[in-house]
């Protein structure tokens, strides 16, 4: 999943950016308020990691401003605010949810697999279509009665097909979930990425439209 970090803060950022891609996490990182609000106008992220003390415009009115758009998106606001005023207004604004700096960037992963689950209608720690399951704390993946550990953009690519079970994902919509910004992608890189999967679960586990993209079954 694309993840996008607005954090002014270089050394932070380049923190949460390390523990993030190390979690399988594709990261795109900005530093102002403005930059934030024009990204997310693209609608390129699965989820936003906002800080509010941010130059130019405060992380409150880009909340502000990206709920009254209508997005849903998933936000976690990771702040230094550690007024209870201010928790309450972010939540209020459309938080998903509030972590104070500093923090165990563990914790902040488990919020993050949280408001994701919640996101795709899932309260369950796995992410299910009722014969395909992947657990995003381990990367571990199984179907029927294969079980395997998937790598780093192997787990990427199978949660974004799972978050739309039943949903066909074009080659340029998978691309965009797993890599960022400044990260090369091969020509070839979705399927050596697919033909991983398949070897290490079967060759049913993701489907293939012809001419179109791939998808795995719908939940049962």
């Amino acid at each position: 999943m694309r993840i996008l970090l607005v954090e002014d803060d270089s050394m932070i950022g380049a923190a949460i950016s390390t523990a993030l891609k190390d979690a399988a996490y594709a990261v795109d990182c900005v530093k102002d308020g403005e930059t934030a609000s024009r990204t997310l106008e693209t609608g390129e992220h699965g989820a936003v990691l906002l800080d509010l003390g941010l130059p130019g415009r405060d992380g409150l009115e880009v909340l502000r401003r990206l709920r009254q758009a209508g997005s849903k998106l998933p936000v976690i606001v990771i702040t230094a605010r550690d007024g209870v005023d201010e928790r309450i207004r972010g939540l209020d604004l459309g938080a998903d949810d509030y972590l104070v700096k500093p923090f165990d960037v563990n914790e902040l992963l488990a919020r993050m697999r949280a408001v994701i689950r919640r996101q795709g209608g899932q309260a369950a720690q796995l992410l299910s279509n009722g014969r395909v399951s992947l657990d995003p704390a381990t990367r571990e993946a199984s179907c029927e009665a294969a079980t395997a550990l998937l790598s780093a953009r192997e787990f990427a690519l199978l949660q974004a097909l799972l978050l739309r079970p039943g949903a066909i994902l074009t080659r340029a919509e998978l691309e965009e979930r797993i890599y960022g910004w400044n990260e090369e992608v091969e020509s070839n890189a979705i399927d050596f990425l697919i033909h991983g999967v398949r070897r290490k679960l079967g060759a049913s586990v993701i489907k293939n439209v012809r001419g179109a993209g791939w998808l795995v079954d719908k939940a049962k």
